[in-house]
């Protein structure tokens, strides 16, 4: 299995192809692209028949760049890794962090395909994936890029990430994550993933500790008050939510969808808090449970408490403590 890390701070639960699967779909996809380049050829050797030689051999040139160069870079551009023969294997070129190519690494993959597998018919680029550990021709390591297969027996039994507590969804919309390794992604996401089976101490040690790190790369102090497993969960859902907004766009990775207030611990699955989970639900929650009516702010900015009605001031019955802040 690979040890990559996505955006989403998740393992890349998917295996890098290896040589069979990568020249099937590489055989796959030059067929299609020669019966189509022969069968444009004759088109075009019938509508050019009036020209000079010079005239068709330009144009045949420009033809054979268009279709063996310039559609292959445009197909995998816009499928975002994933040409015919490798939707028809399970494939898909990803980034070497996981995330989902660019017109850039198309291009150069592209560009050295012409020398690996047109030029040397695939010598090199076999020669290169039988050296590489994870498989990869030259085009994948100038580019950046790593062929992974798709279709892997167990691969969506993921395990579960416990979304953060509603109240703090946003909270971390300021916060500098470029310097946060992928190591320390995974060992939170691992954290979390399996903070409900640890024994209390242990856990909040744990978090403890990664909160501590998380801190030290981010250069900026966790806000007072918040435990360490929602302020991870937090961090976590946060970088989710830009790499969602980096692939697919502004309107992608929209905010968590908000409990009602005082709706307490409500267990998600694989044993996570739900998404209406307040800040007693998580472990390591020492500091007490947020005052009701609290307003959240981000992070820099001091929280003012909000003015809390009470018995004493003649707004009747103070209301109870329901361990729950809703957003601001």
């Amino acid at each position: 299995m690979s040890d990559l890390v996505t955006g989403d701070a998740v393992v890349l639960g998917l295996r890098p192809a290896r040589l069979p699967s990568r020249g099937l779909a590489i055989v796959i996809d030059m067929v299609v692209q020669w019966v189509v380049f022969l069968v444009a050829s004759v088109v075009l050797l019938a509508a050019t028949s009036s020209l000079d030689e010079a005239a068709r051999t330009a144009v045949s040139i420009a033809l054979f760049v268009l279709v063996l160069v310039g559609v292959p870079i445009a197909v995998e551009t816009l499928s975002r890794g994933r040409s015919l023969g490798k939707l028809v294997c399970g494939l898909r070129v990803v980034r070497d962090d996981g995330g989902p190519v660019r017109f850039r690494h198309a291009l150069v993959r592209g560009a050295l395909g012409v020398f690996e597998l047109l030029m040397t018919f695939g010598t090199v680029a076999i020669i290169a994936s039988l050296v590489s550990a994870r498989g990869r021709r030259l085009g994948d390591v100038f580019a950046g890029t790593l062929v992974v297969r798709e279709r892997v027996p167990g691969a969506a039994r993921a395990a579960y990430v416990p979304p953060p507590p509603p109240w703090l969804v946003g909270r971390f919309s300021e916060l500098d994550l470029s310097a946060v390794p992928d190591g320390l992604w995974l060992a939170v996401r691992q954290y979390l993933t399996r903070m409900h089976q640890l024994d209390p101490a242990v856990g909040a040690s744990m978090a403890a500790r990664l909160a501590d790190d998380l801190v030290a790369c981010t250069g900026t102090p966790a806000p007072p008050g918040v435990p360490a497993a929602a302020y991870l969960a937090a961090v976590v859902h946060e970088r989710q939510q830009r790499d969602a907004r980096r692939a697919f766009g502004p309107g992608a990775g929209g905010p968590a969808a908000q409990a009602p207030a005082g709706a307490g611990w409500a267990p998600g699955p694989g044993g996570g808090p739900g998404p209406g989970a307040g800040p007693g639900a998580w472990p390591g929650a020492g500091g007490g449970p947020v005052a009701a009516g609290m307003p959240v702010a981000p992070v820099g900015v001091p929280v003012v408490p909000a003015a809390v009605p009470s018995a004493a001031a003649g707004g009747g019955d103070a209301p109870p403590a329901t361990g729950f802040a809703p957003p601001a």
